[in-house]
């Protein structure tokens, strides 16, 4: 596919309903699906992207019903090219101008890097980092031509302190890795009207945790943050739902850290 060549020219202005492409929307109990409930609630129309056709229709359609805007459900593995396409192309056609995508899907590995496989490695890797380079790439070609577009990527706390108490080598890395790849494309998209940034979420009580947090693991985590609770999934989409507004337009190639001050315990 030959590369597109634009010239930069100020960011227009944000329609009166943009749509935003939300990766890893469909797990009940994630981050991504209460981003989806977050920007519906402020207008936005949500494309709600993940493994599994049958729960992203479920989830769109929970979106649709209780917020009132259009939605899209579209089982797709970021790691396919070609079915990033496509679920792109579909959005494009579908749902109003895209202006946001929230690169969220991801998955862990707790294994320690002296044990992590080759196959391990590019397991994690390539959903985490792969999956979201070529959902990036895609929704920036509609994006750079529309000269607007909001991107943010979903890192994690482990990636910054090297690891935590349920993910270590291979999610770390891979986790960096979308942290300097919002810096580059905040460099390389900015005269195209598109801001790039990154959500870095220390403990949040969500599946990827491991499910439901006993009391005993919620008082070990507590131990280590000031604010004394551990994070919902509301407190990451809340920021999420701010960096991709109109009023973020001069906010990029950041980091913001959803931990409780956890860095600071």
């Amino acid at each position: 596919m030959p590369s597109t060549v634009l010239t930069p020219y100020p960011a227009a202005d944000f329609p009166e309903q943009p749509t935003a492409i939300v990766t890893g929307a469909a797990s009940e109990r994630g981050i991504g699906r209460a981003t989806a409930h977050r920007l519906a609630r402020e207008g936005w129309a949500v494309a709600v992207v993940d493994l599994g056709q049958d729960a992203c229709e479920s989830v769109a359609a929970e979106v649709a019903r209780q917020h009132g805007v259009p939605t899209l459900g579209l089982g797709a593995d970021i790691r396919d090219e070609a079915q990033v396409r496509a679920a792109t192309d579909r959005i494009v056609a579908e749902l109003p101008q895209l202006v946001g995508l929230v690169n969220n899907a991801g998955v862990s590995s707790p294994v320690p890097f002296l044990e992590v496989t080759p196959q391990e490695w590019d397991r994690v890797v390539d959903v985490n980092l792969r999956g979201t380079f070529l959902m990036t790439q895609a929704a920036a070609r509609v994006m750079a031509d529309n000269r607007l577009g909001r991107i943010v990527n979903i890192s994690s706390a482990s990636a910054q302190r090297g690891g935590a108490v349920y993910s270590l080598a291979a999610y770390c890395a891979s986790k960096a890795g979308v942290i300097g790849l919002a810096k580059t494309l905040a460099r390389e998209l900015g005269p195209y009207g598109i801001t790039a940034n990154t959500v870095s979420p220390g403990s949040i009580d969500t599946d990827i945790m491991g499910g439901t947090l006993t009391d005993e693991r919620k008082e070990a985590l507590l131990r280590d943050i000031p604010v004394g609770r551990v994070g919902a999934v509301d407190d990451v989409a809340n920021v999420v739902s701010f960096l991709l507004g109109r009023e973020a337009g001069y906010v990029t190639g950041a980091t913001y850290d959803v931990n409780g001050g956890s860095h600071i315990a």
